[in-house]
């Protein structure tokens, strides 16, 4: 295997059949020795977390096959931390796209003038940001996309309307285990001019709450894989 980049918490590899190996790691980011989905370097390292997202991912994963809603997941070995997926190309230098159930977060701090923390958005919201730490990760609409070349409006349009669809079938697994979700991010490619879910869907990258209190991200792993 040709391993084609080494990233915070998984690395890259590609397969001789053309597809793509992700290697999950135990490194987690966060800063002075906590857990932090929302920081940018590597802060601490949790024994069997790397295990612990795939094993979620592939839920998900497996969820959204059974909905008929296509992703770049192809198979997993859990036991070896490592996933086999789709090639696909990343919009732009990365593309996070925020489905949002509840208002909180970087969306209140923007609009608190209009919303206060914890108000339902009706129907769900969803907003794509840049990747791009020094920038503070930008907001970008899908005109800002279409103008910039970085996707078409047909591709907005598919990717939003994905978002909304696994979004639904996140929560509702979530909901099974008495949990409900504010937010949740992911991340798009295309494969064949076909846009589909990359990455992974795991516990570090949602707002979960359970009885009115937000679920730390490593015990919502353990509430949804019921360990």
């Amino acid at each position: 295997m040709e391993k084609i980049y080494e990233g915070k918490t998984k690395d890259v590899y590609k397969l001789d059949n053309g597809n793509i190996l992700l290697k999950f790691k135990d490194d987690v980011t966060g800063k002075d020795g906590v857990f932090d989905p929302g920081e940018n370097a590597v802060g601490l390292t949790i024994d069997g977390i790397g295990k612990a997202n795939l094993e979620t991912s592939v839920l998900f994963f497996n969820l959204l096959k059974e909905a008929g809603i296509k992703t770049h997941y192809v198979s997993a070995d859990v036991e070896n931390a490592t996933m086999e997926v789709l090639p696909a190309k990343p919009f732009g230098h990365g593309l996070e796209v925020i489905c949002r159930y509840v208002a909180t977060g970087s969306f209140v701090r923007r609009y608190g003038e209009y919303i206060e923390d914890g108000t339902p958005i009706e129907g769900g919201y969803v907003e794509c940001t840049f990747k791009n730490d020094a920038l503070g990760d930008p907001l970008v609409t899908k005109e800002g996309l279409v103008a910039l070349g970085i996707m078409t409006p047909e591709m907005f349009e598919s990717l939003k309307e994905q978002t909304l669809n696994i979004t639904k079938v996140v929560a509702g697994e979530l909901k099974k285990h008495g949990l409900d979700l504010w937010d949740i991010k992911y991340e798009f490619g295309y494969n064949n001019d076909e846009v589909i879910l990359i990455d992974e869907i795991s516990s570090g990258n949602m707002r979960a709450y359970k009885d009115g209190k937000r679920v730390d991200p490593v015990e919502l792993t353990k509430l949804i894989l019921d360990k």
